[in-house]
């Protein structure tokens, strides 16, 4: 199209969102024509634009996040809109690059353009070793406030190395009873956790959860916010974001990489739910 970017792919990220789509659980939202190509996050080299785009040229590295309906990113080739891609962080590979856009703009998304989350605030991210919740922990960090974060023993290094504060073993402590007065709660996991959340914050404090809809009489009766919110990304938050990780303020954890051939065995750890950082597609390795 006139406003598209053609991307030859260096890399591609996989998000649970790509094998919650394979197998139809959330088509009522994204409905696809079948056969479709999967995958939304995506790094590479610009092999042509449309004629209604400027500030790109053939030969430009580019990151960004494909729409589900136009054709996904697992392909050596994607042409995606130019308002949803940015030139990439130039001090990270694209490997690393492709592994921002989709869950580093959700992590924004819920604490800054939802939350307000600001310096001096305390906030609460769930599952922090995640592809979502590693980010977040850095986001939180560069805007001043203090970070209490969950996860498994074996990531509590990680999410430490990555900044957070106050690091809850899920499996040896329950959060909801041993915090209180969060101003912010970042849920990226529902269910019993998402409902257990609103006990630790403070009057007049937000629950934004990515998963799902937090019930809103329970909101209520604690005196609290509490919103289901969805990633919002566009070039001028992706720029940000790059200069964030050129800047050394925003690192990418990435767990595994395999080929594109494998997509398969790449979403099969996806699935398993213990994945540390992101997982990422490896297309065109030049």
């Amino acid at each position: 199209r006139d406003d598209d970017v053609l991307v030859r792919v260096h890399a591609a990220a996989v998000n649970p969102i790509d094998w919650k789509i394979r197998p139809g659980l959330i088509k009522e939202h994204i409905p696809l024509e079948l056969p479709a190509v999967l995958g939304q996050d995506v790094a590479g080299t610009v092999e042509r634009v449309g004629t209604g785009v400027s500030g790109l040229r053939p030969g430009d590295m580019v990151y960004g996040k494909q729409t589900p309906m136009r054709g996904g990113t697992y392909a050596e080739y994607t042409a995606v809109a130019r308002e949803a891609v940015a030139l990439a962080p130039r001090g990270i590979p694209p490997l690393q690059a492709a592994a921002i856009p989709l869950a580093a703009t959700a992590a924004w998304t819920a604490l800054f353009d939802e939350a307000d989350l600001h310096d001096g605030q305390t906030v609460l991210i769930h599952a922090g070793s995640g592809g979502v919740g590693h980010f977040a922990i850095q986001l939180a960090k560069h805007r001043g406030a203090r970070v209490v974060t969950t996860t498994s023993a074996a990531h509590v290094p990680m999410v430490e190395d990555l900044g957070a504060d106050e690091v809850i073993d899920y499996r040896a402590r329950d959060f909801s009873t041993t915090l209180s007065g969060i101003d912010v709660v970042m849920d990226t996991l529902g269910g019993a956790v998402l409902e257990r959340s609103f006990a630790v914050l403070r009057r007049g404090g937000t629950l934004v959860s990515l998963i799902s809809q937090p019930d809103a009489e329970r909101a209520r009766r604690h005196g609290v916010t509490a919103k289901w919110v969805q990633g919002r990304s566009d070039s001028r938050r992706l720029q940000q974001l790059a200069e964030l990780a050129d800047a050394g303020r925003l690192r990418v954890v990435i767990e595994r990489e395999y080929p594109l051939a494998r997509a398969r065995a790449a979403h099969e750890s996806s699935e398993s739910g213990h994945t540390a950082g992101k997982i990422v597609l490896r297309v065109h390795g030049d």
